[in-house]
């Protein structure tokens, strides 16, 4: 089992049936993805904590990162491996919800680079409803099986745990 900071849980919000399917995706901030759009995209998600449940993690990341804080049922969409070698869990749930409404917690970092300079940057910059295959050529790569692992759980009724409230 991965350690505790190598472990994030997160929400992929979604809207429609699989025919009309939208999920919600954030955009990180900071200079760093400020010009990146295709393939920059993520599920709002954070790191679990040392004695957080991984869906708890879940919802705290997301209305951390978007100021919405969804109820309903949860549908766990498993865990997958990110290129970079840390563990996502992840879970969807139905509603739908307006962007312009973001509020997104900040971090702070040097920069420009070596200036000395604190600047605070949110954690994602913008959110965006997108039919799935816009999503999938939006969301980072290692992200893209949580899209499809959605539309398996909607259309074939595949399930990749227990549904919690």
């Amino acid at each position: 089992m991965a350690s505790r900071k190598s472990q994030s849980a997160g929400l992929l919000l979604f809207r429609g049936r699989a025919t009309d399917l939208e999920v919600l995706l954030g955009h990180p901030g900071g200079p760093f993805w400020q010009n990146k759009d295709d393939g920059a995209w993520s599920i709002p998600k954070g790191l679990i904590g040392a004695d957080e449940a991984p869906l708890s993690a879940a919802r705290r990341e997301f209305a951390e990162e978007t100021g919405h804080d969804p109820e309903g049922i949860f549908l766990p969409l498993g865990e997958e491996r990110q290129p970079g070698g840390k563990v996502v869990k992840a879970w969807a749930i139905e509603g739908d919800w307006d962007t312009a409404l973001i509020h997104s917690n900040t971090f702070e970092m040097e920069w420009p680079p070596r200036s000395g300079r604190l600047r605070t940057f949110p954690e994602i910059d913008r959110a965006d409803w997108f039919a799935v295959a816009d999503a999938r050529r939006k969301i980072l790569r290692g992200q893209v099986i949580f899209v499809d692992r959605l539309l398996e759980v909607l259309i074939a009724g595949r399930t990749y745990g227990k549904a919690e409230r």
